[in-house]
C-alpha cells in the first residue's frame, strides 16, 4: 500500500480499495451538516465567511446518517487490531457521529473539548457563542491494546497529565492557506497545532495515518513534520493542489530519534525482602546499618529485623526508629562490606542488592 501520498476520489469508495486491518490512526474532520439556510451577516450587514459549501449539505439527516454509517463502515474495517480513530465535529454532527461509532462497536476513550482561543461571535445576539468543538476519540474494540503515549504528553505539557480539555486558536495568520484573491481555499481548515498533539499522543514514527477528508493537507503536513506516514483522500481538486504544494515545501527532518516518544515502563517485579535470603545475597544474623551509623539491626532468618525493641519488617522497624509513619527501608538500610583489608568499610544499600536480585530474573 502505497503512502504519503494523496488519492482523489470519494472517501467511501477509496476506502474500499484499501486493505484490510492496514491502517494504525484515522484522524476524520467530516462534513458537519451545518444546515445553514441562509447568508449570515455581521452586525454592520458585511458577509460572514460561513461554511456554505456544497460538501457540507445533505437532504435529511437520515442521508448524513447513511454517508456516516457507510465510511465509519470502510473506517472501522482498514483499522488495524490495535488502532484507534479520532473524528472532529461540532454539536450539529457529533451526537449522531457518537452514536454509529458505539453501534459499531467502537470503544470510545475520551472525547476532547477542543477549547478555541479566538471563536467567531454569534453576531446575531441569539445564542452562546459557539467557542469549542468535540473530538471523540476510539479504539477500534474494547479489547484493543491501543497506543497512548502517556509519558511524552505529560512532558510535554510540563509534567503535569494532560486532560481532555485543549486550549488553541484556531487556524488563522501565515497557516491559513489563501488563493490567488486572498480568500480561504477552505473554509474548515484545522490548525497544525491540533494535530500535533492529536499525531504525538496516538501514533509512533512511521505509523500509518489515514485522513479520508484530507481537505488541505493539515493532517499530511504534520504528519510529515512528526515522521509519520500519511494516506489522503480528496475529491476537489482545487483543495488537492493546495494540500500538494504545502507539502512539497516540508522537508522531513533526517535524525529519526527526535521522533521518538518516551515508552512506558515495564512493569518490574516486585522483590521481597525474604528473596535476598533465599538467594544467598545476605544471612540471617547478619547486622545492618543505617547510612550514618546510628541505627543497628539483626537481620532474622524469616525476613524480618530486631532493633533494641523493635522487630518487623525492614520499613517498619526503620520507620519506628525514627519515630516516623513510614519509611523505605530499602534505600535506608546497608550492609558493611569490609572484604578490603586497610580500606575503609563501604555502605552497601539494600536496594543495590534488590536490584542485583532483578538482572537474573
Amino acid at each position: 500500500m502505497r503512502t504519503n501520498t494523496i488519492i482523489k476520489g470519494d472517501c467511501i469508495e477509496v476506502m474500499k480499495k484499501i486493505p484490510d486491518n492496514s491502517v494504525d490512526v484515522i484522524f476524520a474532520d467530516p462534513p458537519y451538516n451545518m444546515q445553514l439556510g441562509s447568508n449570515l451577516l455581521r452586525p454592520d450587514a458585511t458577509h460572514v465567511d460561513a461554511v456554505t459549501d456544497d460538501w457540507d449539505k445533505f437532504d435529511s439527516f437520515d442521508t448524513y446518517d447513511s454517508f456516516t454509517l457507510n465510511w465509519m463502515k470502510e473506517a472501522k474495517r482498514i483499522l488495524k487490531e490495535n488502532g484507534t480513530i479520532w473524528i472532529i465535529g461540532s454539536y450539529h454532527n457529533i451526537y449522531r457521529v457518537g452514536y454509529h461509532l458505539q453501534n459499531l462497536k467502537f470503544w470510545i476513550l475520551n472525547d476532547i473539548i477542543w477549547v478555541k482561543t479566538n471563536p467567531m461571535p454569534n453576531f446575531r445576539g441569539t445564542r452562546f457563542a459557539n467557542a469549542h468543538e468535540t473530538l471523540l476519540w476510539c479504539a477500534k474494540s474494547e479489547k484493543a491494546k491501543y497506543t497512548f503515549n502517556y509519558e511524552s504528553m505529560k512532558a510535554f505539557n510540563d509534567d503535569i497529565q494532560m486532560r481532555s480539555d485543549w486550549l488553541l486558536p484556531i487556524c488563522n495568520g501565515p497557516e491559513r492557506l489563501k488563493n490567488e484573491s486572498g480568500k480561504k481555499v477552505h473554509t474548515t481548515q484545522k490548525p497544525e497545532c491540533l494535530l500535533y498533539r492529536i499525531l504525538l499522543a496516538s501514533t509512533n514514527q512511521g505509523d500509518i495515518v489515514l485522513d479520508p477528508f484530507f481537505g488541505t493537507g493539515t493532517t499530511g503536513a504534520v504528519a510529515k513534520k512528526l515522521g509519520r506516514k500519511y494516506i489522503g483522500i480528496e475529491k476537489d481538486e482545487t483543495y488537492i493542489k493546495y494540500a500538494k504544494k504545502r507539502l512539497a515545501c516540508i522537508k522531513p527532518e533526517k535524525e529519526a530519534n527526535i521522533f521518538d516518544t518516551i515508552q512506558p515502563k515495564k512493569a518490574e517485579p516486585k522483590i521481597p525482602f525474604g528473596s535476598l535470603l533465599e538467594q544467598g545475597l545476605l544471612k540471617p544474623g547478619q547486622k545492618i546499618f543505617d547510612v550514618k551509623q546510628k541505627f543497628t539491626a539483626i537481620i532474622r532468618a524469616d525476613g524480618t529485623i530486631h532493633s533494641g525493641k523493635y522487630h518487623g519488617s525492614i520499613h517498619q522497624v526503620a520507620a519506628a526508629l525514627q519515630g516516623v509513619l513510614s519509611c523505605n527501608g530499602w534505600t535506608f538500610w546497608h550492609t558493611m562490606d569490609k572484604r578490603k583489608k586497610n580500606k575503609k568499610p563501604v555502605l552497601i544499600s539494600l536496594d543495590h542488592y534488590r536490584e542485583q536480585l532483578k538482572k537474573n530474573l
